[in-house]
């Protein structure tokens, strides 16, 4: 059997300029028990001293970061 029965051989990639999601709709998270934003921060840009873009994000949902509930649904920026 052939290694690309479908076609001529190995798809061509080399156009593609991203791995983003094209759908336009913002990445969210749902928070669960024991979560803080630290450590969704390190969950998502594997650091956790990047809390403070997500809790900036949120601002309409959180006045305190140190307060997050399980059930919010976080918008997580770029």
């Amino acid at each position: 059997m052939a290694p690309y029965p479908d076609n001529d051989g190995p798809v061509d990639f080399s156009d593609v300029t991203g791995g983003a999601s094209t759908s336009g709709e913002p990445r969210t998270y749902v928070v669960k028990k024991g979560d803080s934003l630290s450590k969704i921060a390190k969950q998502f840009y594997g650091d956790m001293k990047l809390w403070k873009k997500i809790f900036e994000a949120n601002r309409d949902k959180i006045s305190n970061p140190d307060l997050i509930r399980p059930g919010q649904q976080l918008v997580i920026p770029d």
